[in-house]
């Protein structure tokens, strides 16, 4: 089902989850975690994401964030912090020609410590609002679209809102049980990003024929 209502047309586009995909995880030793960045200088771009984020515009679809970002309900950095780590992101892009055509971030989390944040909202994945907020923005349709991401919130989100689904993750035994048990089987499971573009593109020859 294309809950965006725009089947009749062809605005497509691949929704990117962030941390993980665009750019690595950070390891915090101190805490024990792996987390999204939460200085600039701790921003990196994963392996092929410029590349993917052409490649994406290549084929026809708009590239577009759909992330959650509970870091400032839990107090790890503040707006401002957060401004300047989209900039390094952006900055990083352009170095190689690449560009995105949105961003979607929920800062909410049930158990923020900042009450502003602290919040069961409807855009934090796995719900799907924040892509149903895109699709509106920019009359795409979502059944031709595709969510890429690494977790199971990814995958539920997408398919909420009627994309296919890719997870860019190690096809280990541990993850594939998890992801049965939480019904948030994808579509496609690849291992690396360039892995998910190769996919989209089949896909669509696919379609053509």
């Amino acid at each position: 089902m294309n809950r965006g209502g725009f089947e009749h047309l062809n605005i497509r586009a691949v929704f990117l989850d962030r941390d993980g995909i665009i750019n690595d995880l950070v390891y915090f030793r101190e805490q024990g975690i792996v987390d999204s960045p939460f200085t600039p200088d701790q921003f990196k771009l994963t392996a092929f994401a410029s590349e993917a984020i052409n490649r994406c515009h290549t084929l026809g679809f708009k590239a577009i964030v759909i992330s959650n970002q509970p870091g400032l309900a839990k107090g790890h950095f503040d707006e401002k912090t957060f401004e300047s780590i989209r900039l390094r992101m952006h900055q990083a892009l352009r170095k190689h020609d690449a560009y995105l055509d949105g961003e979607y971030y929920c800062f909410h989390h049930p158990n923020g410590v900042r009450e502003e944040y602290r919040k069961v909202c409807d855009c934090r994945k796995p719900k799907p609002g924040l892509i149903l907020r895109a699709a509106k923005d920019q009359a795409i349709s979502l059944g031709d679209s595709f969510f890429v991401g690494d977790g199971i919130a990814d995958v539920k989100a997408g398919r909420e809102a009627g994309c296919k689904t890719i997870i860019v993750a190690s096809a280990n035994g541990f993850l594939l049980r998890l992801l049965t048990e939480q019904d948030a089987e994808p579509d496609y499971m690849v291992r690396t990003l360039e892995e998910a573009t190769n996919t989209i593109e089949k896909s669509m020859s696919r379609q053509s024929k």
